[in-house]
């Protein structure tokens, strides 16, 4: 059953779309491209509802619906602003699947925190470098369609891409899209053959391509059914229905990736070695375990260089990270590098390196340690905890760095 829905859009513009599928399935956003309503992925959404996906079609401002601004806003930056909005408001993460000048507004809008907004994008027909000429030609044509009262779409909206800048939005951007991605082009079209395509896919991080060879534009409507063929190929393979399992014996990358399903903070745990020098490594398996008396516990890998130290020391600090230390997190995870000289820290009570503006810094007596495969428990008893309470944490799911969401 179909029903629409209103997102708020950037300076509160109202975005309608409309929304078909269980809520309890994978979702889809498609984003059309200029000169189109949601209703050219009408088609295409009927397959992907029937294939058990839960789609949004979404009409972009100044299209369809959707709200055409008095002031003529229509300059890139707020379609951009406009999706991530849409994504911030939406209940689950959705593979954002864009065509055209859409594909430009989602590129743009996962260039910043994409694993956070999306699980996965979808390029249609999406021009890298468009010529000047061509896109000039198109423009005209298009502005001669949009006449009379009950137009779709407004002209305007035109106007607000920078097509001589583009080129260069895309490749500065396409490095930062961490997510799996899929670039479909059709074999007949200008697109297909316009410089900057291949510089583009190889400068995605996670990306794959396909080519409809007897397509034109767009691929979305001449060839509905072998772009969807593609679509559902790409979506059972990075965004699966089917849930993953796990049993006694299996790879321990499934029961690593099963245990990514937990969602956690991420903490960097510290020590004096007993020559005074600071050492300490990242580590996201860490809980309470104990209020009377104050205990808590972290897993440290028994392969890990500062296990030796961690494991004797009579003292130890853990501090849990907040959003704008990622790259402690990866400074402290990662080997050849003077972690402690490029980390502002100061010493504890005890001694132990406690990192400034963490979220919160324990220092801890040690309780026990614990034998448990290959891995140990250090178990603390906290003798002195600082927190700042106005700050987020940084989180670790399924293998990536998140944060808070709030919308």
């Amino acid at each position: 059953m179909m029903e629409v829905i209103t997102f708020k859009g950037f300076g509160g513009i109202r975005l309608e779309a409309e929304v078909a599928g269980d809520p309890h399935d994978p979702a889809i956003l498609l984003v059309h491209g200029a000169a189109q309503t949601r209703e050219v992925w009408r088609d295409v959404a009927d397959g992907l509802v029937q294939s058990g996906r839960r789609v949004v079609r979404l009409d972009l401002r100044g299209h369809g619906t959707s709200e055409w601004p008095a002031d003529g806003r229509y300059e890139f930056a707020a379609h951009v602003e406009d999706l991530r909005a849409v994504l911030a408001q939406m209940g689950s993460r959705p593979v954002v699947v864009a065509a055209t000048m859409g594909g430009w507004i989602a590129v743009a809008a996962l260039a910043s925190d994409a694993a956070n907004l999306a699980a996965g994008l979808v390029l249609v027909d999406m021009p890298v470098k468009p010529d000047p000429a061509v896109a000039g030609t198109i423009a005209a044509r298009l502005g001669a369609l949009r006449d009379g009262d009950d137009a779709q779409w407004d002209v305007r909206t035109l106007d607000g891409f920078p097509l001589d800048h583009m080129a260069k939005v895309l490749m500065e951007a396409a490095p930062h899209l961490a997510l799996p991605t899929l670039v479909v082009r059709g074999g007949l079209s200008w697109i297909g053959q316009s410089p900057g395509n291949a510089e583009f896919e190889a400068a995605l991080p996670q990306a794959e391509s396909a080519q409809v060879a007897d397509a034109d534009l767009l691929v979305v409507t001449d060839r509905t059914e072998a772009f969807l063929g593609l679509l559902l190929d790409f979506l059972e393979r990075k965004q699966p229905r089917s849930a993953s399992e796990f049993r006694a014996g299996s790879d321990a990358r499934t029961l690593r990736d099963a245990m990514g399903c937990f969602a956690t903070g991420i903490t960097v745990v510290t020590a004096l070695a007993p020559d005074g020098s600071p050492v300490g490594l990242t580590a996201n398996s860490f809980t309470s375990v104990s209020l009377d008396p104050p205990l808590l516990l972290v897993c440290i890998a028994n392969t890990a260089g500062t296990a030796p130290v961690l494991r004797q020391a009579s003292h130890f600090g853990v501090n849990v990270l907040q959003t704008s230390q990622q790259p402690v997190s990866n400074r402290f995870a990662g080997k050849g590098e003077d972690r402690f000289a490029a980390t502002a820290w100061a010493p504890g009570e005890a001694g132990v390196p406690l990192i400034d503006g963490s979220l919160v810094a324990f220092e801890c007596r040690r309780h026990a340690v614990h034998e448990g495969g290959d891995h140990f428990l250090l178990v603390g008893e906290v003798t002195r905890a600082r927190y700042e309470p106005r700050r987020d944490p940084l989180l670790y799911f399924r293998g990536k760095y998140r944060r808070l969401h709030f919308a």
